[in-house]
């Protein structure tokens, strides 16, 4: 209903020689003859959904007329609502309107979708003396894209008064010898204007001798004949000036005047005639200089030099004209001397003058008319109305890319010319959409990792003979859509770093690459952060993808990081792709061997005699690196290994020699160097202190101690203190060592995991493979004993 509101205020406001000829035209397309015919305009329902059915299935181009000379501003007609375009659509759809003459005449209020006025017009500027002037408008809106034409008629005001080609206009007639009733023609007003306006009208001054004859001629144009009604007497009256005064019939009425002067002569009676007085010669365009049109002939009845004849060209006919024409003064002949062009000038007419030589000359007149023919010597011409660029890819089927106009100044089928592309097997196709006019479609899905780019060449020829064509080159980019995602170089990667490493050290530099281009291509990467474990110890730099270890890493701690990395695109929507990162942590000597606390200073009391291999005591120590790193030895420093002997990887201390009494009362001081088997060897020492101490000194305390209690009493108490710090010592190095074993089982079988992404990001603690080294030790020690 919406688009039959607008039809019916078109068609109100639409002149009724448009409303005829768009019914004509709309009863010949749509085979409604018989229809139209019963209808009157706007009469009940049937008729409006009839018309509306005629006007969607016509051409769908809008038509609006407005009068030359209107002000800036003057409205024209509400072209988006007559083209169904919503008003807030017009900015967005970018909406535009191309001119084809190439001047701004009308122009488009974005705010309210209404066509008006821009600048000045001047049909006769414009279209000369063709009375259907019209201005052709090519409205294009995107997305989508959508192409309309709108003609705009000029119609013509009575801006231009008629004008004769001179001020005045000298005829001579004999005196007596011309009868009444001869005829003689005047050179007549012209009107800039068309139709109506530049009907002319002609009107004589009062007078006793002439009237006025203004019919038609063969050609149906206007001719003013001067009529004798009563025959001159020069005595009486030798010059006569009669006002010939021309009015065109528009509103307000304008005219023009000459004045005719009339020289009566006494000689000379019989004027010059031709043998017709209308010639029409066909001529074809670019003929060459020199050609022959027509060889004119007027006879005289007169004799001698009154009977001489010389032919010129009328001062009706224009300066222009006698450049591309010029005719013999003696023989009358026609010929070309200018450039033809059917598509500048079609038509000439020609006002020929046949004057004697008489001392009154006397002169006939004759009309050619000559009618330039069309041939083919117009190349077509193709151009890009509308051009929507780069197209995306994977466009489906149909879509628009641009708009092309075709044409041909030639007429016929040396102006009929078909369109085709180059080279072929291209992804695109041509489909005429208007008279002249084709779409550049998309023919196939596009891929722009194949072809980036395509070189179109549009060629036009027309049906003359031999054919005329032209060509112009398109080229077509093709955008890029986000349809590639981010690939790693390999599914997994796996990186060996030293502990120990500085803080923010680059280990690793992971890598993704993408098809796509632009935002599509530009990648960037992460570690999901999921558990902040791994945040603390691993980043990645999300441009380069150099993975970086945050702080130092510790094998005692940590042997192992296996996590994802992702990498984005920035495409819309984005796309990622991912890659398992293994971590391995490689140990370093960087721990020393620790003496348990219980084995770093003792002091043993030993009763002598001894023999040879007695354990005195055991060091225990621990190394909390792994492998060579934590294996042991244990050796006495060389002053104190006269007696004792060590186990190289027990720790247990022994003597070499058997004590006797001999050496009871003394004491020495071990002192024992423990060593690992890493690069560089870290060591440690432990202190033990051995007091000798005598059987006999042992039962004389024992026999002397009732005798003097005073005296001996603190040996006792000492002895007693020593074997309670003994009992506890051991009881407590004996649940120490439960606990450690018990703690290090667990640690053997436990596992620190962090889940992340997809996968598993897994953290391996220190003491699971350090601590298995030592139990190993442990049982290695076990054997060799």
């Amino acid at each position: 209903m919406k688009e039959l509101q607008v039809w019916m205020r078109y068609m109100d406001s639409a002149p009724d020689t448009f409303k005829a000829r768009y019914l004509g035209k709309k009863r010949r397309d749509c085979g409604v003859v018989p229809v139209f015919a019963m209808l009157t305009w706007r009469k009940g329902l049937l008729q409006l959904i009839l018309l509306h059915t005629a006007w969607k299935m016509g051409s769908g181009q809008l038509h609006y007329s407005v009068l030359e000379e209107s002000q800036h501003g003057t409205f024209v007609g509400r072209i988006a609502q007559d083209l169904g375009l919503e008003v807030s659509d017009l900015v967005p759809r970018m909406f535009r309107m191309l001119s084809k003459g190439g001047k701004d005449y009308f122009e488009v209020n974005a705010q309210n979708g209404i066509l008006f006025v821009n600048s000045r017009i001047d049909r006769e500027e414009l279209c000369a003396k063709n009375p259907d002037c019209v201005v052709h408008l090519e409205v294009i809106v995107e997305t989508p894209l959508r192409f309309f034409h709108v003609e705009v008629e000029i119609k013509d005001i009575n801006d231009n008064a008629p004008f004769f080609p001179a001020r005045e206009q000298i005829l001579s007639i004999g005196e007596f010898v011309i009868a009444a009733g001869t005829r003689f023609p005047l050179v007549g007003a012209s009107d800039a204007d068309i139709g109506t306006n530049a009907l002319l009208t002609y009107k004589l001054n009062r007078n006793d001798h002439f009237i006025l004859d203004s019919g038609s001629d063969e050609d149906e144009s206007k001719s003013v004949v001067l009529v004798l009604k009563i025959p001159l007497d020069r005595e009486e009256s030798p010059v006569h000036h009669l006002i010939l005064t021309a009015t065109d019939s528009g509103e307000p009425k304008l005219t023009g005047v000459i004045q005719l002067v009339i020289n009566v002569l006494d000689v000379n009676d019989n004027p010059p005639v031709f043998n017709q007085s209308l010639y029409r010669i066909k001529v074809p365009e670019n003929t060459s200089s020199g050609t022959l049109v027509i060889n004119l002939n007027a006879t005289d009845l007169d004799e001698g030099i009154n009977r001489e004849i010389h032919y010129y060209f009328s001062n009706s006919v224009p300066l222009h004209v006698t450049k591309i024409f010029s005719i013999n003064s003696d023989t009358g002949e026609i010929r070309v001397i200018g450039k033809l062009d059917y598509e500048d000038i079609n038509f000439y007419e020609l006002q020929i003058v046949a004057e004697d030589k008489g001392n009154f000359p006397l002169s006939g007149h004759c009309k050619v008319l000559v009618e330039v023919l069309d041939t083919n010597d117009n190349t077509p011409e193709v151009s890009v109305s509308s051009l929507s660029m780069p197209v995306v890819e994977n466009s489906p089927s149909g879509t628009v890319v641009a708009i092309l106009s075709v044409s041909d100044k030639d007429s016929g089928i040396n102006g009929q010319v078909s369109c085709f592309l180059l080279p072929i097997g291209l992804p695109f196709r041509l489909e005429s959409t208007f008279k002249y006019y084709y779409s550049l479609i998309v023919d196939i899905p596009l891929d722009r990792e194949q072809v980036a780019e395509y070189k179109i060449l549009v060629t036009v020829q027309d049906q003359g003979i031999p054919p005329l064509s032209s060509s112009i080159s398109l080229f077509v980019p093709i955008s890029d859509l986000n349809d590639n995602s981010p690939a790693f170089t390999q599914p997994s990667y796996t990186v060996f770093v030293k502990e120990n490493n500085p803080p923010g050290a680059h280990i690793f530099t992971v890598s993704a690459s993408d098809p796509d281009v632009a935002e599509n291509a530009l990648i960037t990467y992460w570690i999901d952060e999921k558990l902040w474990p791994l945040s603390s110890y691993i980043s990645v730099h999300s441009e380069s993808g150099k993975l970086y270890a945050l702080q130092p890493l510790d094998y005692e701690e940590l042997k192992l990081l296996e996590f994802q990395v992702r990498a984005k695109d920035a495409g819309l929507p984005s796309l990622c792709g991912n890659a398992t990162v293994q971590v391995f942590v490689i140990d370093e000597n960087d721990n020393a061997p620790a003496v348990s606390a219980s084995s770093e200073e003792n002091s043993i009391l030993l009763v002598v005699p001894v023999m040879p291999g007695h354990i005195v005591g055991k060091i225990h120590a621990l190394d909390a690196d792994s492998g060579y790193n934590a294996w042991l030895r244990y050796e006495l420093v060389e002053e104190s290994s006269g007696l004792w002997a060590v186990g190289q990887y027990s720790g247990e201390v022994s003597t070499k020699y058997s004590l006797d009494e001999a050496e009871g009362s003394k004491s020495q001081t071990l002192l024992v160097l423990v060593k690992d088997h890493g690069k560089p060897q870290l060591s440690t020492t432990a202190t033990l202190s051995v007091s000798l101490v005598t059987n006999a000194q042992a039962i004389k305390t024992d026999i002397h101690l009732p005798r003097s209690r005073e005296n001996f009493m603190p040996l006792v108490d000492s002895i007693n203190v020593y074997l309670i710090i003994a009992i506890c010592s051991v009881s407590s190095l004996f649940l120490l060592a439960i606990l450690i074993y018990v703690g290090l089982r667990c640690h053997c079988n436990s596992k620190e995991t962090m889940v992340y992404g997809p996968g598993t990001a897994t953290l391996v603690g220190a003491s699971e493979v350090g601590s298995c080294i030592q139990e190993k030790n442990r049982k290695k020690r076990g054997k060799e004993k």
